[in-house]
C-alpha cells in the first residue's frame, strides 16, 4: 500500500495559493501604477493647462496662414517637450551636482507653485504678452513653448514626480498631456470663438486653485508634515 505523503497532497494546492497571490500582487500594483499616472496626468494638465495655452495660441496665430499655424504649434509642442524630456533625465542629476537636497528642493518649487496658482486664481497668469503681432514663427512658438508649457512649476514638477514616482511613469504622463495640447492646437479658430473667453477664465481658475493645493501639498512634504 503506498504511503501519504502530506507535502505532496498539499503542493498543488499551495501552488494554486501562491499564484492567487502573485496575480493580486501584479494586480495591486498594477491599480498602484494606474492611479499614479491618472494623478501626474491631473497634476501636469493643471500646470501646463493646455487650455489657457490653446487660448494664446490662437490668439498670437490669428494672423497666420493655416500652414504656419501648423508650423507654430508643431514648433511650439516639440520645444515644450524636448525639454521636459531633457528635465525628466537630468533634473536629478542637477540636484545632486549643486547639492540641492529632494526636500529642499519641494519646499522652494513648492512656493513657485503656490505664487503660480495664485496668479492663475486672480487671472494674473502668463498670457503671452510677449507675444508681438506679426512676429515670426519661431518667436511664437518659442514662448509658448516657454514659459507658457515648459515654465518653472512645470520643471519643478517634473523633478519632484520623478523622484516620487519614477521617471517611466513621469514620462507618459508628460506624453499623454502634450500630446492633447498638440490635439488641441490643431483645432480651427472658430472653435475657439465659440467656447469664449470667459469659460476658458473660469477652468483656468479653478486650475489655480489646484496648483496652489499641490504647492501646499510640496512645501509640506518637503516639511516632512
Amino acid at each position: 500500500m503506498p504511503r501519504h505523503d502530506p507535502g505532496r497532497a498539499c503542493a498543488p494546492l499551495s501552488r494554486a495559493y501562491g499564484r492567487r497571490a502573485n496575480d493580486l500582487s501584479g494586480h495591486a500594483v498594477g491599480c498602484a501604477v494606474l492611479e499614479s499616472l491618472v494623478q501626474l496626468v491631473i497634476l501636469f494638465s493643471v500646470i501646463i493647462d493646455p487650455l489657457s495655452s490653446f487660448a494664446v495660441f490662437t490668439t498670437s496665430t490669428a494672423a497666420m496662414t493655416p500652414a504656419e499655424k501648423k508650423k507654430t504649434a508643431l514648433y511650439a509642442v516639440l520645444a515644450a517637450a524636448a525639454m521636459s524630456y531633457a528635465i525628466l533625465f537630468i533634473g536629478a542629476p542637477l540636484l545632486t551636482l549643486f547639492s540641492v537636497s529632494i526636500s529642499d528642493f519641494k519646499i522652494a518649487g513648492g512656493i513657485i507653485l503656490a505664487i503660480f496658482g495664485v496668479q492663475m486664481t486672480l487671472g494674473q497668469s502668463m498670457s503671452g504678452g510677449g507675444i508681438k503681432e506679426g512676429s515670426s514663427v519661431p518667436a511664437v512658438a518659442a514662448i509658448i513653448a516657454t514659459p507658457l508649457l515648459t515654465g518653472p512649476a512645470a520643471i519643478t514638477a517634473i523633478i519632484a514626480a520623478v523622484h516620487d514616482q519614477g521617471m517611466l511613469v513621469t514620462g507618459l504622463a508628460i506624453t499623454i498631456v502634450l500630446g492633447i495640447t498638440a490635439v488641441m492646437f490643431s483645432l480651427p479658430t472658430k472653435i475657439v470663438n465659440k467656447i469664449g473667453k470667459t469659460p476658458i477664465q473660469f477652468v483656468s481658475v479653478i486650475m489655480g486653485m489646484i496648483t496652489l493645493a499641490w504647492g501646499i501639498r510640496f512645501i509640506k512634504d518637503g516639511l516632512g508634515f
